[in-house]
């Protein structure tokens, strides 16, 4: 018990130190807060991948992530934190970051089976950064995708980013986890990159935190 405690308290000042490494960041460098942001993103994303190897009980993570809330909250009010909250566009990808990542953590702790957690926020760390960051800065032979008439916010070039990199991290981890590779990995490594990419591209104001491991879950759990 205390050993998770105290587990638990270095995890805590791991991530407090990623945010004032980044804060610091964004305001030596005057870099963009979007940068920022999606620096923080895939960072603390990736550190708690470890988390079900960690923790045998998701109410830890509860208390983790109500802390990581709470922080976000007051910082944003009180205008700090820039490097994260310093956007132009109105997001509550935030918020549901910690949201997310207990969520995923207590189904996959139920169901006793870490692979359902580790590979939606994998492909959440990775592929949402990248495809946002691509899709923002990169303007020739790119524009906003238009299906029957409605133009999303997202673009071709990211979306396209997000399925591929989806796709590879989907072969590799579906390829370990199963010990071969065959028409199944293919095809569900396939349907996770096309299912998480729609639910990038469906996505409002940041929702895309919640929508991409969920629903990366809901195709693991199907098959």
């Amino acid at each position: 018990m205390t050993n998770i405690i105290v587990l638990a308290a270095i995890y805590l000042m791991g991530i407090g130190i990623l945010l004032g490494f980044n804060e610091l960041n964004y305001r030596r460098n005057k870099i963009q807060g979007e940068f920022t942001r999606k620096f923080a993103h895939f960072a603390a994303s990736l550190a708690v991948i470890p988390l079900p190897y960690m923790f045998d009980s998701h109410w830890y993570i509860l208390i983790l992530a109500i802390i990581f809330f709470a922080v976000l909250f007051i910082t944003q009010y009180s205008k700090q934190l820039k490097s994260i909250h310093d956007i132009k566009r109105k997001s509550i990808g935030s918020y549901l970051l910690p949201i997310s990542i207990y969520v995923t953590f207590l189904i996959a702790n139920k169901l006793d089976d870490k692979f359902i957690y580790i590979l939606p926020m994998l492909i959440l760390a990775v592929c949402d950064p990248m495809a946002a960051i691509l899709g923002m800065n990169i303007k020739k032979y790119n524009g906003q995708i238009k299906i029957a008439g409605y133009k999303f916010k997202k673009t071709w070039l990211g979306s396209g980013t997000f399925f591929a990199m989806s796709l590879v991290i989907s072969l590799i981890a579906l390829y370990y986890h199963r010990g071969l590779f065959d028409i199944e990995t293919l095809s569900l490594s396939l349907t996770i990159a096309f299912v998480s990419m729609l639910g990038e591209l469906f996505s409002w104001r940041g929702s895309d935190n919640l929508t991409i491991p969920l629903s990366v879950m809901a195709i693991l759990i199907f098959f």
